[in-house]
Formats: structure tokens, C-alpha cells, sequence
């Protein structure tokens, strides 16, 4: 007997969420989730590197999400690189292919393609970093916190 199994949207937006943490982690980076920007945007994920570049990933659990979700470039200006992170079976060809890409599931990921890097501003960088570096620590201390 054959039975189907359904995954729903939320159940995928965490898998590949959370494999593309473990990545950024595994690359060095120190990963956040749902970060919210300055701009009023929120992050899927929000990660700061080893030399302090900013890296921020959009996970897309479906076309249908995808499609609807068009916010995606207003993220650039707070980040160094950016990339799109989707499940296996996404269908990828409808991404652009300006960000990176990964793909991933619930135990890793892999980067398909690199995102280009255009560095940040100095006093945007510092300003970013130091509040994401409070919220990290706002976090680790139990207060339920999303905004830089």
C-alpha cells in the first residue's frame, strides 16, 4: 500500500532554513533567524562572517511563495552577499540568477552559486553589526527580540 506523504509550506521553510544555517555555520559564518532590517524587511536568515561581512539568505519553500514574495532586493543594501536558499526540488530555473543559491534540507546544504559580494559602507556595516551583535546576545539571554 502505497501512502503519500505531504510536506506543507512550513515544514519546508524550517528544513531548508535549517540546513542553511548548518552551511553558514560549517563556512564559519554565525547564523540568526528572522531578523528584522532597519528597512522593516525580515531576513529568513541574517549571518555574520568570521572578517564581518554580512551575508543574509531568503529561503523560498515553493514557486508559489516565490512568486508572490517580490521584496527580495530590498535586502541587498544590509548585507554584503546575498542568495536564495530552496529545497531539492525546487524548481530553480525560475530564480534570477543576479543572488547566489543554495539548496538545502533539514541536515545541510550546498552553495550552487556564489553570491557576488559589493561591500557595505563602513558606518552601515559597523551600525549593522553592532546590532546584530545585541541581538545575538538579547537571544541568548531568553528575550524574544526580531529587530536589529
Amino acid at each position: 500500500m502505497d501512502v503519500a506523504v505531504v510536506i506543507t509550506r512550513p515544514e519546508i521553510t524550517t528544513s531548508v532554513t535549517r540546513g542553511a544555517a548548518r552551511l553558514l555555520t560549517a563556512l564559519g559564518y554565525a547564523p540568526l533567524a528572522e531578523v528584522t532590517l532597519p528597512n522593516g524587511r525580515r531576513a529568513d536568515l541574517m549571518a555574520l562572517g568570521p572578517k564581518g561581512e554580512i551575508f543574509i539568505v531568503e529561503v523560498k519553500s515553493g514557486i508559489e511563495d516565490f512568486r508572490v514574495d517580490l521584496k527580495w532586493p530590498e535586502y541587498r543594501p544590509y548585507c554584503d552577499a546575498f542568495a536564495f536558499a530552496v529545497a531539492p526540488e525546487f524548481p530553480r530555473e525560475i530564480l534570477p540568477e543576479e543572488p547566489g543559491l543554495i539548496v538545502a534540507d533539514g541536515f545541510g546544504g550546498a552553495i550552487l552559486r556564489e553570491a557576488s559580494v559589493e561591500a557595505l559602507a563602513g558606518a552601515r556595516r559597523k551600525a549593522l553589526t553592532l546590532a546584530f551583535a545585541r541581538l545575538a546576545a538579547l537571544r541568548a539571554a531568553g528575550v524574544q527580540v526580531a529587530e536589529l
